[in-house]
């Protein structure tokens, strides 16, 4: 069984006993408020057990629902604001309707129990709140808010039973400050509740860190679209990316490392879906690591402290842009190879222009997924270089 499934389990039983002792303290004080309250816990028993019952049917997928009955979990906190927002209406009802000509007996046993409920439905709340934030659960959040009112509710039907006992009528008013708690955490639990059951886009952070991951990957030219959907605890995400090769098994493997990343670090993935395109260009870029002095080709790749980058129109053989940037790996201790090729496909480049093989090492890989053309010379100078593949700059 489920963490979630225990902790629903856990609240109806809490839920039940409290229901027993109530009553057993309605009866003892024949008070009505405490009698109303009998009633509230008898809802929390049912929204405890409907709550259950969610857990348990959300995470089916059937063929009339390939997508899994995720839902049920909003659809059910959505109920559970509503029994929220019933209680806040009955606490209100029953404060300003409350008789102050009723005999309370034994208003000791009703404060022990109620002082009871209250400790043991402030820590289960607190409880289900740590494992709901920690499951990213919907249904166990609302209800754990649900439960967080009966705190509230309780100690509004204890103070009557005090005020009762010492002659003073105060329950009304703090009734009436509470409900207004009360209204506030059940619209908020509807509102988004419903923002999910209307496929609103999922928080900020995970589309942030999304965005991050698929920019990290060195073969990604551009994000066309990403967006993501809430359905219970669990997430959707679908990105328009394009990718720079046009080697479609290439491509098809880059998408699934894009894929497998995002679920390995985020929380609650349930699917990641990742349309990829090759990038369309109308020009070719070189790329070709120089010495200190920016005048010669390095012969170490990953040693090199510039790079020379010209881009060419297509069908041009005359440079159209030529820039030297700087190699910001140059003083990194190990894997310096690696980043800067995943830097230069970063710039866009076509083709590298070396003087040494790489011979199995890691920026030939880098190059190769990235579809990067690699070319050999052993002239000095790139323009040399360029002139022997028949190209000015």
């Amino acid at each position: 069984m489920e963490k979630s499934e225990k902790t629903a389990l856990i609240a109806i039983s809490i839920n039940f006993f409290l229901f027993v002792i109530k009553a057993i303290a309605a009866a003892a004080t024949g008070s009505i408020a405490l009698k109303a309250e009998v009633f509230h816990t008898l809802a929390d028993f049912v929204a405890s057990s409907t709550v259950f019952l969610g857990l348990k049917i959300a995470k089916r997928k059937t063929k009339a629902f390939p997508y899994g009955l995720y839902k049920i979990e909003n659809l059910m906190s959505v109920i559970i604001s509503i029994l929220i927002l019933y209680t806040g209406y009955e606490i209100a009802v029953e404060a300003l309707h409350y008789s102050t000509e009723i005999e309370i007996k034994n208003s000791a046993v009703g404060i022990v129990i109620l002082v009871f409920a209250v400790i043991i439905t402030f820590l289960f709340s607190k409880y289900e709140k740590k494992i709901a934030k920690e499951l990213e659960s919907p249904i166990l959040l609302a209800d754990s808010e649900h439960i967080r009112t009966d705190v509230l509710s309780n100690s509004v039907v204890m103070i009557a039973i005090v005020g009762n006992s010492l002659g003073y009528q105060l329950d009304k008013y703090a009734a009436l400050i509470v409900v207004v708690f009360i209204v506030k955490a059940g619209i908020e639990i509807l509102k988004d509740g419903v923002s999910v059951l209307l496929d609103a886009s999922v928080d900020y952070e995970t589309l942030s860190k999304t965005e991050k991951i698929i920019e990290n990957t060195p073969q990604v030219v551009e994000i066309k679209t990403l967006t993501g959907r809430n359905s219970g605890r669990f997430k959707f995400i679908e990105a328009n990316i394009v990718i720079k090769t046009h080697n479609l098994d290439k491509a098809h493997l880059i998408a699934d490392k894009i894929e497998n990343q995002i679920k390995h670090e985020l929380c609650n993935i349930n699917q990641v879906l990742i349309h990829y395109e090759p990038v369309q260009k109308n020009e070719l870029i070189y790329a070709v690591p120089l010495t200190e002095d920016k005048t010669s080709i390095n012969s170490h790749f990953g040693e090199a402290p510039w790079f020379l980058i010209a881009a060419f129109n297509e069908g041009n053989k005359t440079a159209d842009r030529v820039d030297i940037v700087e190699n910001p790996y140059i003083n990194e201790e190990k894997g310096k190879g690696i980043l800067a090729a995943e830097f230069l496909i970063k710039n866009g480049i076509d083709i590298i222009i070396i003087k040494k093989a790489f011979v199995s090492k890691g920026p030939e890989y880098v190059f190769s997924d990235a579809n990067v053309e690699v070319l050999l010379t052993e002239e000095d100078t790139p323009k040399e270089a360029m002139n022997k593949f028949g190209l000015n700059v």
